[in-house]
């Protein structure tokens, strides 16, 4: 038996030898040349997407990281203006409209641009980007490995959306999720709505992170004034700010019906909008029909949004639904108290009283009667800085980064930014604020323990 089986045993190496010594050269030769490629191939890429090139702001901590990794870093998006931190950009057709052929214009290009630059790691933002972005990439990810990362900052499917909003976009999200290799979501229902629904990894983010750098830092009293002067408002005016997009999502028609008494009654009250109007003047137009116009001002986009919170003091929120709003961090780490509508993404910042104050979506007597509250009652205001200022450091650009390290799965990333990051602490709930104050000894409402899940399961 042992001779038989010896014998089979020589004849099929026999075999192998001969097979080897017969194959074509140029083959041979063919895999040597490839094998040679992929030894020389240590350029390593990660491209980020996103409809609008304005969107770059929230990538450039991460692009500058992947920088100094050693990465290449690409970015695409619909080119309106110079990309930063970027070592290529590509202008794409995409459009924020899901009935526009832009973006259908946008798939053969991007296609090529991702087959012909094999991405380590693709992240996309932005709902129409990222539908594109991840269409084009399915060749990539099955024949290199790329990994397709789409980040969802507020599905516009939600508790108390449109129908029409379910009908269009959650069919589209769950088909997409097939296409991607982690789905981040940046509050509690999204995450609770993917991670059940989605075929894909889901992870929770708390947003895109505050560079404590640039917010958190006070003023002196002399710049504060020359700051109010140059917007056209005395020393001693008393000003509210918000700091989002005009728009029918952000409300500012209904601050502005909100705050006419107010204003009519005290002229020292101000309200400043910054933003990108996509309103096309009616908020200019409401305010002279109120006769409120001159202390209501539309700032337009800035870049000097820490100076206009510095002169603040309150900051609003008037969305009627959100992802994780960025101006309600950044009001925080800055020090002014905040009043904001009842909302998701709102309410995974703001618990009402403790942190801020949360008034629901069609109140807005009760929306102005706080914001008199807050002008008249300065211990009121201090506690809700002060508890503000320390729940939100949990949102730091440097907590967010660590996330990010673990999601993106480069072990190699850890022992560069060992010394500047500390280790986050998983909330005990999916929703910071409830699991911040949940901690608290004087905190008697119950909240639901919802762990964080797993990645792949």
């Amino acid at each position: 038996m042992y001779q038989k089986y010896s014998q089979i045993t020589f004849d099929l190496a026999a075999a192998v030898t001969a097979i080897v010594l017969t194959f074509p050269k140029r083959v041979l030769n063919r895999i040597q040349t490839n094998k040679i490629h992929q030894n020389n191939t240590t350029n390593k890429k990660v491209l980020f997407t996103s409809h609008t090139a304005n969107f770059q702001k929230f990538n450039h901590p991460f692009m500058k990281w992947f920088k100094q990794q050693g990465y290449e870093v690409h970015y695409a998006s619909m080119g309106e203006e110079p990309i930063k931190h970027a070592d290529k950009s590509y202008k794409v057709s995409f459009n924020r409209s899901p009935y526009s052929l832009d973006n259908v214009r946008a798939y053969r290009p991007l296609k090529k641009i991702i087959n012909d630059q094999r991405y380590e790691i693709i992240h996309t933002h932005t709902p129409m980007g990222s539908v594109v972005t991840r269409l084009s990439a399915k060749k990539a990810r099955k024949k290199y490995g790329t990994k397709v990362i789409y980040t969802a900052h507020g599905f516009h499917f939600f508790k108390g959306a449109p129908l029409q909003n379910w009908l269009m976009f959650y069919p589209t999200e769950k088909l997409m999720a097939r296409y991607t290799d982690t789905l981040i979501t940046i509050n509690e229902e999204d995450y609770l709505l993917a991670s059940k629904k989605f075929r894909t990894t889901t992870e929770y983010v708390p947003g895109v992170g505050v560079d404590s750098n640039k917010f958190g830092k006070a003023l002196p009293k002399s710049k504060r004034t020359a700051i109010k002067h140059a917007i056209g408002l005395k020393a001693n005016d008393r000003v509210i700010l918000y700091v989002a997009e005009l728009s029918l999502r952000k409300r500012q028609l209904w601050l502005i019906e909100s705050l006419k008494d107010l204003i009519q009654q005290d002229k020292s009250i101000h309200l400043m909008l910054t933003g990108m109007d996509s309103l096309n003047g009616q908020c200019e137009e409401l305010a002279k029909e109120l006769k409120i116009q001159d202390n209501v001002h539309i700032l337009g986009y800035r870049n000097d949004i820490p100076d206009l919170m510095a002169i603040a003091d309150i900051s609003v929120s008037t969305s009627s639904q959100e992802g994780l709003p960025v101006g309600i961090m950044e009001s925080m780490f800055m020090g002014i108290p905040v009043i904001a509508t009842d909302c998701r993404g709102n309410r995974d910042l703001i618990q009402d009283g403790q942190n801020g104050y949360l008034v629901d979506l069609d109140d807005q007597t009760s929306f102005a009667t706080k914001i008199q509250q807050l002008f008249n009652s300065t211990s009121d205001s201090n506690n809700l800085v002060k508890n503000g200022t320390t729940f939100i450091q949990q949102f730091s650009l440097k907590s967010i980064l660590e996330y990010m390290r673990s999601i993106y799965g480069l072990d190699a990333f850890q022992n560069n930014i060992a010394t500047t990051v500390s280790p986050t602490k998983q909330p005990k709930t999916l929703n910071p604020v409830l699991s911040f104050y949940a901690e608290l000894p004087t905190k008697n409402t119950a909240t639901t323990n919802r762990v964080r899940k797993p990645r792949g399961k």
